[in-house]
């Protein structure tokens, strides 16, 4: 058994916001499992759950300005079809989003990650 500290970033290589993060998961030691969300997109449950996790309703971690978002006439669905969307369409998912054992936390800014990582020794 690894005493390394357990982390997970939804992560998009394109993203400078999303290197940044991972950037900074590795500074503070952390070799985080790596979800190419866009291949691998979460299942439904797991994304509500990563969502609840980090205080954020589905309108607060979906990319509004996707195409897709407004092909979808999205701006006046209800969380489940906000939710739905996401999942089918997994660019709409804002990134990363970071899940430690200490919480969930979307890294916009990058910083904002800090308070879900393990102590350093």
């Amino acid at each position: 058994m690894s005493d390394q500290p357990t982390a997970t970033i939804y992560h998009n290589t394109r993203c400078s916001k999303s290197r940044e993060t991972l950037a900074l998961l590795q500074e503070h030691g952390v070799t985080p499992e790596i979800v190419a969300y866009l291949d691998t997109p979460p299942t439904r449950e797991k994304l509500a759950s990563l969502l609840d996790r980090a205080g954020l309703a589905p309108r607060q971690a979906i990319r509004t300005g996707e195409q897709v978002y407004k092909d979808l006439g999205l701006a006046d669905a209800d969380d489940e079809a906000l939710l739905d969307a996401m999942v089918a369409n997994p660019i709409l998912i804002e990134r990363p989003l970071v899940e430690t054992d200490l919480g969930v936390r979307l890294g916009r800014p990058p910083a904002n990650i800090v308070d879900i990582l393990p102590a350093r020794p």
